[in-house]
Formats: C-alpha cells, structure tokens, sequence
C-alpha cells in the first residue's frame, strides 16, 4: 500500500466567510515544472498560517491549497553496509517500493491561494513569502485582480452585485 499524505487540510482561516468579507485574493503561483512532495505542501501550510494568525488573527483570512498530492513516488532501496552484496541485485528488478505522494505542478499553477481584505495585503505577502522557502525551484506571488476566490473581476463584481445580477452564495459566488 501506499503511505498516507502527511498534508490533511487544505482550507484554513475563517473557511465560512462570505464573499463579501475578503475581497484581495493573492496567490503563490509555480514558475516551474515540478513536484512538490506532500511533506513539503504541509510545511509550507503550517508556516503561511502560523504567519496569518500571528499579525492578522485566525478570522481575517480563508487559505487554501490549490494542489493535491496524488502522484505515487517509488524508491528502488539499495544496501551499502558490509555483507550486503548478496542481498544486492542492482538495476535488476528496480521497480521500487512506494515512498510517498507529490503533486505535479505546472507552469503558472496556483499552490496556495490566500483571501483577505485589503487591509492585511502584506502581512499575506510576507507570509507566502516565507512559505516559498519550504518549495523548491521558483514560485511567484501574484496579486489577483478578481474579488476573493471568484472568477470576476473586482470593478464588475461590485457593478453586478449593485445591479442584482450576482447572488452571494458561499464563498466563491
């Protein structure tokens, strides 16, 4: 069998606030083809939340990871002690034992998303900031131009809002 992820939870903060209370979103976007192991998705959690709930309070945010650890990764283990040779077969039947999960990250993929408002923008920097030290390769932080998690843009949302067109409906409506 495969071992269990360590990363558990994806959605921290205040998860049930309306689309009306947090209306900056920035993201920290992947610059890299990679893989990002779940131990490495789970530090870089608890480092973004531990920096959220210290300078803006366990309410004044909703994060979440934007990628999932599905990808099996295998270790084909060698032996390097004295007397391991006949225990040693090489690259013969090198198909390894399971190791762990990752996530494959594309280009311009979102790894961690933050929702807040426009008050605590770089205190949510700061924290993605430090987060990216617990990733390899390149990531960016990028200020979103659509309001909270939604797909409008934040001029037409408050338009369509104030003309009755949008419904609030959760999080992301």
């Amino acid at each position: 069998g495969v071992p269990d992820p360590k990363i558990r939870i994806f959605d921290l903060g205040r998860k049930r606030a309306s689309v009306h209370d947090f209306p900056l979103c920035i993201h920290m976007v992947s610059d890299e083809l990679e893989q990002l192991s779940a131990e490495a998705l789970e530090a870089a959690r608890i480092c973004a939340n531990k920096y959220m709930v210290k300078y803006c309070g366990k309410d004044a945010f909703h994060m979440r990871i934007r990628v999932h650890p599905f990808h099996v990764v295998r270790i084909n283990k060698m032996l390097s002690c004295a007397g391991a040779d006949r225990l040693q077969t090489g690259m013969r039947g090198a198909f390894g034992k399971p190791q762990g999960q990752v996530a494959r990250v594309k280009i311009g993929q979102s790894i961690i998303s933050i929702r807040c408002k426009d008050s605590n923008k770089a205190h949510t920097i700061e924290a993605l900031r430090r987060a990216k030290f617990k990733f390899p390769g390149r990531q960016k932080i990028h200020i979103s131009k659509k309001w909270g998690f939604t797909k409008w843009e934040r001029g037409n949302f408050e338009k369509m809002l104030a003309e009755g067109i949008l419904v609030p409906d959760g999080v992301t409506k």
